[in-house]
């Protein structure tokens, strides 16, 4: 098994969902919530201590449902977008980081990719759909990402919400995540190291499954999933 760390997004308040607590303990079948399946996922690559949350609203309820794992607070997570939680996150690591969004459900495949790839700069992108709320992207001639965000004009597809950064580039995007304001994504990180010319591939995931839950449709797809592969 790899060494890898792997932080998790899970302080918003995921109002568009309306559940009312963490989007992360939202749940898919069985007893099972959306960090479970992520938990499920990671711990194929790495060692569960190697799990970081990123905690915010109502955050004591994962702390009392997985005593195991590593959390840390981002107490100003009602005022603040992910570019601070993932600042957060990444405090005093000094290794390859995989991070992604407390919300993602997703083919453990993806994070196979992920260790298998050269690149340590990865950004996952799925090519099949690109929504107009989502995050999209586009290259520059050498095939790397251009821009990253909600409004990237004629993007190729939409970003997945895991992505990884390597132990030599970190100390440049934490300095780039101090810089973003308080509402931006951590999108916008990614945007700043790339604009000081620092590279990013993107990690197309083909037809591997991957949802951001968001909003009712996106959980009813994610329980489908779910419920398909746990039979």
């Amino acid at each position: 098994m790899i060494f890898i760390r792997v932080v998790i997004l899970a302080a918003g308040v995921g109002s568009r969902l309306g559940h009312g607590i963490p989007k992360a303990l939202v749940e898919l079948a069985n007893g099972k919530t959306i960090i479970d399946q992520q938990i499920e996922n990671i711990t194929k690559i790495t060692e569960l201590e190697n799990i970081r949350v990123v905690l915010g609203y109502k955050g004591h309820l994962l702390e009392e449902q997985y005593p195991d794992l590593e959390f840390i607070y981002n107490h100003r997570y009602a005022e603040t977008n992910t570019s601070k939680s993932l600042l957060i996150g990444l405090n005093g690591i000094d290794d390859d980081v995989i991070w992604m969004n407390g919300d993602v459900v997703f083919d453990p495949q993806i994070l196979q990719m992920i260790m298998e790839t050269p690149y340590k700069n990865l950004i996952c992108v799925d090519n099949k759909k690109v929504g107009e709320e989502e995050v999209k992207y586009s290259l520059n001639n050498g095939g790397f990402i251009k821009e990253l965000s909600k409004t990237v004009s004629n993007p190729l597809g939409e970003a997945v919400g895991i992505n990884r950064i390597g132990r030599n580039t970190l100390p440049q995007f934490i300095q780039a995540l101090k810089e973003c304001d308080d509402q931006d994504y951590f999108e916008r990180g990614v945007e700043i190291l790339i604009e000081r010319g620092e590279k990013f591939k993107p990690l197309n995931i083909g037809e591997r499954f991957c949802v951001e839950v968001d909003f009712p449709e996106d959980l009813k797809e994610a329980k489908r999933y779910f419920r398909e592969t746990h039979r």
